[in-house]
């Protein structure tokens, strides 16, 4: 007879992509599917096994984890699928309740060679200095910037990767990088090998993409995740000639939700009506939880969160 119940092995990182190092009380929080509070208690270290949780075989084994700690941001996954064949490893990150950004491994010679594209269209001397200007001044622009470089690197089209048909960044305003996306020129075949990518089940199609993307013609988002996924719009009526390459003005962003309605009522409409912007901070901390739970590489942009 099958055992009756499941194990989960719980991971708890701060922003540097390490296991917490601080002394410091977690609140761990475990409810099954049917909305039964299994765990709610405090432990003190980063490493920990639960052992005998109910399971169901069925939808009931998805579980929802939530972690908090004074000072810092709440955090958790759901679902959490258990199982009675074997241990369920949850990786979860706090950050600090007001968390800052450390650039050391993201200066200009480092980013410029993940991403020749943010120098493509100026010497080198002007590139580094837009791009110092950019985290002395705005740090979560960069971090958006460097947040979307990463996550782009992740996503495997049919030939390459977003990031080898961008071309060029822009600075202008009002195109300016910004903390919840940037604009670029791209190779116009990125259009075609996102379409692939949709046809193998990779992106969905974003209805109505100028509702939101104001002049946009096209858009796709990734739904690999259940959080933190990338969106590609494209602006085909903006075109411009890169080396002898057509290009058309693309505009990545990552949002915080999968789900159309929830990203729509919990992230476009609030931030519609105070004003604020997706958060890279939060980005940041969706986009490595939603890796590390789906087991593919860690998400590792050039900088980490203090």
């Amino acid at each position: 007879m099958a055992d009756n119940t499941s194990s989960l092995r719980l991971r708890i990182f701060d922003g540097t992509r390490q296991l917490f190092s601080k002394q410091t009380s977690f609140l761990v929080s475990i409810v099954d599917g049917q909305q039964e509070q299994q765990i709610r208690e405090f432990y003190t270290t980063n490493d920990m096994t639960f052992e005998g949780l109910p399971f169901y075989d069925n939808l009931f084994d998805n579980y929802t984890v939530l972690v908090s700690a004074d000072g810092y941001q709440q955090a958790g996954y759901v679902p959490v699928k258990l199982s009675n064949q074997y241990e369920k490893t949850l990786d979860i990150m706090l950050i600090a309740n007001d968390p800052g950004f450390s650039f050391v491994n993201a200066r200009w010679p480092e980013a410029l060679a993940a991403y020749p594209f943010l120098g493509g269209d100026v010497s080198d001397a002007t590139g580094a200095a837009r791009y110092d200007d950019l985290l002395d001044k705005t740090e979560k622009s960069l971090a958006c910037l460097l947040n979307l470089g990463e996550a782009m690197s992740q996503i495997a089209l049919s030939q390459g990767t977003p990031l080898d048909y961008i071309k060029e960044v822009r600075w202008d305003a009002p195109y300016a990088p910004a903390q919840d996306r940037f604009f670029g020129w791209c190779d116009v075949r990125l259009i075609d090998q996102v379409k692939v990518a949709a046809a193998a089940g990779k992106f969905a199609v974003e209805n109505a993409p100028g509702l939101f993307h104001p002049g946009a013609t096209s858009s796709w988002k990734q739904i690999q995740f259940g959080e933190a996924n990338v969106q590609l719009t494209f602006h085909e009526n903006d075109t411009k000639m890169i080396d002898g390459v057509s290009c058309v003005m693309i505009e990545p962003d990552i949002d915080y939700y999968r789900d159309p309605a929830a990203h729509v009522i919990l992230e476009v409409v609030p931030n519609a009506l105070t004003h604020s912007l997706t958060e890279p901070a939060q980005v940041y901390v969706l986009r490595w939880i939603a890796g590390q739970t789906a087991g593919i590489p860690e998400f590792a942009p050039l900088y980490t969160i203090t």
